[in-house]
């Protein structure tokens, strides 16, 4: 029977490794050490590839160069698609906020690969003086050229699902925008009333502003692609082989499918966060543009009966455990909260950055659990926001209609006839005595025939003005 644990070690001493994983006495001490969010390198699987597409176009560039044994490099290969198919993942065990700028979460990689390597070429897992961590897995690499190319591969590919979501929900605003175009409804600015529109002009706003964000993404996602793999410690290439660091950035570009470049410069490309900063704060925008949209629905479904009541949002549960009948948009307040997070995620990415000192960021690790966090919860958001609240969405055509017509925000259409003073007129006598616009107009003053009234007030004219003025 095979033992239970086998005894590994470092250069602080030995541990008792379970015969049953696949890491190793590095990895056990990081899960000793760092216990802080609970939230694992496990639960992020896009990670974890991107870590097993380095690690693979390392293990290429090493063997093509002549410094790592063919028969090794086609073990360590192995164990790269192994991971990249999705396998072994659990071995991940690393908490995603981590001392030593991910030094824990790369000799995991290390580790595991060399295990998988290792039972691959008929061994057993722990014997590192055939296929080691360091000296083999970790070929031409540190932690501080592995970890932000890794990073950066994962955010691009979490981006992808992201703007997916966001342009699924542009649709469903196009689709609504469609559907609404023939409802009219009164603009407001500054919560007063303002001049007419219709609330399918209101839902293309809306999707209008989310297709800009989906652009913007995009060209962020673009800056993702710029790695500093060869840079090693501090981007002078020490322990690289001439040739390395382009040769595997090639191959992390054949690997990928992505356009991956070479930084120009290594020492700046280690110690610099700008991408991050700039992916983030892309990210926020969308967040904050997204919570701007859920006040809107919530300000446009309030009531029923006290309220703007010009939309009705789908009913998802009670809404009180005291007040029978209530019916909360718990579903825009649940979006709003995410972008609380995001916000404030983005906060702790800004410093992150700033906290680096000289020739590298040891901040990386909280950089990455905000960007995760940030893009998985939001794309849940921005999923649920659609499906179980934009799509089902009803319009409650008289009422905006009604509102429209007794507003006395219309008079602004008089203004090129009667004159701003006069309009001024009319829209205070309005608001003192409760009547509308065209009893004072028409009825009373007489200041236009129903022919003119008509024209001017037609739907058409409403939501695509003609200027008038005789």
């Amino acid at each position: 029977m095979d033992a239970p644990f086998r005894i590994e070690h470092d250069f602080l001493g030995e541990k008792e490794i379970p015969n049953t994983v696949y890491y190793g006495v590095q990895t056990l001490r990081a899960l000793e050490n760092f216990n802080i969010t609970g939230i694992t390198n496990a639960s992020e699987p896009l990670f974890i590839q991107a870590f097993a597409y380095v690690k693979k176009a390392a293990a290429m560039a090493n063997r093509d160069l002549g410094v790592l044994d063919p028969k090794l490099a086609e073990a360590i290969l192995f164990a790269c698609d192994e991971l990249i198919a999705g396998k072994y993942h659990d071995q991940f065990v690393t908490d995603l906020i981590q001392g030593g700028a991910g030094t824990s979460v790369n000799m995991n990689a290390n580790e595991v690969i060399a295990n998988i390597g290792l039972e691959y070429l008929g061994h057993q897992k722990g014997e590192y003086d055939i296929l080691h961590p360091n000296n083999h897995v970790n070929f031409s690499q540190s932690t501080n050229d592995t970890y932000p190319t890794a990073l950066m591969l994962a955010i691009h590919l979490k981006m992808d699902a992201y703007i997916k979501a966001l342009a699924d929900l542009r649709k469903s605003f196009l689709r609504k925008s469609k559907k609404f175009d023939r409802v009219l409804k009164m603009g407001r600015t500054q919560l007063q009333d303002a001049v007419p529109m219709t609330l399918g002009q209101e839902f293309h706003a809306f999707a209008t502003t989310v297709n800009d964000d989906v652009l913007r993404l995009r060209e962020a996602q673009r800056k993702l692609t710029e790695c500093n793999m060869g840079a090693t410690a501090i981007g002078t290439s020490i322990n690289a082989p001439a040739g390395y660091p382009e040769l595997c950035t090639r191959y992390l570009a054949e690997i990928t499918g992505f356009p991956m470049v070479l930084a120009p410069d290594l020492v700046e490309a280690t110690s610099d966060m700008g991408t991050y900063l700039h992916v983030s704060a892309m990210l926020k925008r969308s967040a904050i543009k997204i919570s701007k949209i859920c006040n809107d629905l919530r300000l446009l479904s309030s009531g029923p009966r006290t309220g703007l009541n010009e939309i009705k949002l789908p009913a998802m549960q009670p809404g009180s455990s005291i007040m029978p009948g209530k019916v909360n948009p718990v579903i825009p307040e649940v979006v709003n909260q995410t972008a609380f997070y995001v916000i404030g995620a983005d906060v702790t990415i800004s410093m992150a950055a700033e906290a680096g000192q000289l020739q590298l960021n040891v901040m990386e690790p909280v950089i990455a659990f905000s960007l995760f966090t940030s893009l998985n919860y939001m794309t849940r958001a921005i999923n649920t926001l659609r499906v179980k609240c934009v799509d089902g969405i009803t319009a409650n055509t008289e009422i905006s209609k009604e509102m429209v017509m007794h507003s006395v925000g219309i008079v602004t259409a008089l203004n090129p006839i009667l004159g701003y003073e006069t309009c001024a007129s009319i829209a205070k006598e309005a608001l003192a005595t409760g009547k509308s616009i065209h009893q004072i107009v028409v009825v009373e003053r007489k200041l236009l025939d129903h022919l003119k009234w008509d024209e001017i007030y037609s739907f058409e004219n409403m939501i695509h003005p003609v200027f008038i003025n005789s």
